[in-house]
């Protein structure tokens, strides 16, 4: 990105199994999801050990996922956290927000693992970011460079 800071797209992280279900048009269930929000964390974690930013594209779609995205194995019930003390990550959550249509319209011009029939699963499992997350809600209809000036804003400003 333009601002030096590392991008990573959350599927490139997926297992094969996973990648085999959407395929298959199957929803990913907490199960499928975990593991793969988990080694994404430690991405973020090692990113934060180098002192450098990162921009993640993921489709963090319930709070506790985006709590394993900030926390690791720890935010997961009955998991101690690895190491005590080890501080929480901190991220910015950035809610693209959009109607359904707009969204399945890119979906379909997107070369992708995941078939644009389970974006509706997606939307049904969707917990939009509340307060006390750390987030900003971005609508999708804004231009790319609308929306990129809107996040670095918040980013520089909060």
């Amino acid at each position: 990105s333009q601002l030096g800071w590392r991008f990573y797209d959350a599927d490139d992280y997926h297992s094969l199994e996973n990648k085999k279900k959407m395929a298959e048009g199957i929803p990913l269930n907490d199960e499928d999801r975990i593991p793969w929000l988990c080694a994404l964390h430690d991405v973020l974690r090692r990113e934060e050990s180098f002192r450098q930013a990162a921009v993640l594209a993921c489709s963090a779609l319930k709070k506790m996922y985006r709590r394993v995205l900030v926390s690791g194995a720890s935010a997961i019930e009955g998991n101690q956290p690895e190491q005590p003390g080890e501080a929480e990550l901190k991220i910015l959550f950035v809610h693209l927000d959009g109607p359904f249509n707009i969204i399945a319209s890119r979906l379909e011009k997107r070369e992708h693992f995941m078939p644009p029939e389970l974006l509706k699963s997606q939307f049904d499992t969707l917990e939009a970011p509340s307060t006390p997350e750390n987030f900003i809600t971005v609508s999708v209809e804004k231009s790319l460079p609308e929306i990129v000036l809107e996040i670095e804003s918040a980013i520089f400003q909060g």
